[in-house]
């Protein structure tokens, strides 16, 4: 049985709201690594009834959210994600929000591997517990096949992700959603390849349609890759399409997808998943989507 709604338990702060920051855009969006950045009150709703304080968190998605490889090798670490973590060092975005009832009031979903078409399932556990807030990272895996014709289609992942968001809506109607645009995979590969470790690691099976035979440059190679970009580009449009017929979705402009991740922010093991410093970059990310008046735009 799941347990009940939190949402009685929310203590209404006086005084005003101090947003951090106002839209978070681009390459460069970065960055407050303090994370000292000032918290909006718990009576914080926008004109357009989105509000920037929600009181309980619950993540969907894949193997990032579940902070896979930021602390040992081949194993999830869901205290460092970006989304409901615990770890003072990354200041997820549930901490930020929550504070000391980030623990109580927080649910991670999210399973690594998972793909688009697994969204829904999630977002049933999730809707069970009528979170304010539920954030969504999930797409990379749909690019990550064996072969580039493995892809999921873009029109099947359309349809995945309405399929999800109805079954939220169905169960918790009022619960607001965050979605995280799918990472640069080209970015990560540019970066890791570098790596005599990483690409060893890569042989293993770690997104093979962008980073298999990390070395080649030939011209098939590198149509490869593009490929795969393209799909990554037309899964954010998707996200950022539908988010948009939702009044309670916000997507977060591509800030994901733009965000430049150097080596210290891919784990020391496969060079791909965010590393610890990475799982902080994607909390500063959210938190500035999530209190900022108005949504991004891309």
């Amino acid at each position: 049985m799941p347990e009940p709604s939190r949402r009685g338990r929310r203590v209404r702060a006086v005084g005003a709201v101090a947003v951090a920051g106002t839209v978070l855009l681009g390459a460069a969006a970065c960055d407050d690594p303090t994370g000292a950045a000032a918290k909006p009150s718990a009576s914080a709703t926008t004109a357009t009834g989105w509000n920037t304080a929600p009181d309980s968190v619950a993540a969907v998605g894949d193997s990032i959210t579940r902070g896979f490889d930021a602390c040992t090798v081949l194993a999830d670490c869901p205290k460092v994600s970006w989304s409901t973590g615990s770890d003072p060092t990354v200041d997820s975005l549930a901490v930020r929000l929550l504070g000391e009832n980030a623990a109580a009031n927080s649910w991670n979903y999210a399973a690594t591997g998972a793909r688009m078409a697994d969204l829904t399932a999630q977002m049933r556990k999730a809707a069970a517990r009528e979170p304010e807030l539920v954030t969504v990272m999930a797409g990379a895996n749909d690019a990550c096949r064996s072969t580039t014709a493995a892809m999921t289609s873009v029109a099947d992942f359309r349809a995945d992700f309405e399929q999800a968001l109805t079954t939220l809506r169905k169960a918790s109607p009022k619960s607001q959603v965050y979605v995280a645009s799918v990472p640069n995979l080209k970015r990560l590969w540019s970066q890791g390849r570098t790596s005599e470790l990483g690409r060893q690691v890569w042989k293993l099976g770690i997104c093979p349609s962008m980073l298999g035979d990390a070395e080649s440059l030939s011209a098939a190679a590198n149509l490869r890759r593009e490929t795969v970009q393209a799909r990554v580009e037309a899964y954010n449009k998707v996200l950022k399409d539908v988010c948009a017929t939702d009044r309670l979705c916000r997507f977060d402009g591509d800030a994901v997808f733009d965000y430049r991740f150097t080596t210290t922010q891919l784990s020391q093991w496969d060079w791909f998943h965010p590393s610890t410093d990475g799982q902080a970059r994607l909390a500063e990310i959210a938190y500035r989507n999530v209190t900022a008046k108005k949504p991004v735009t891309s």
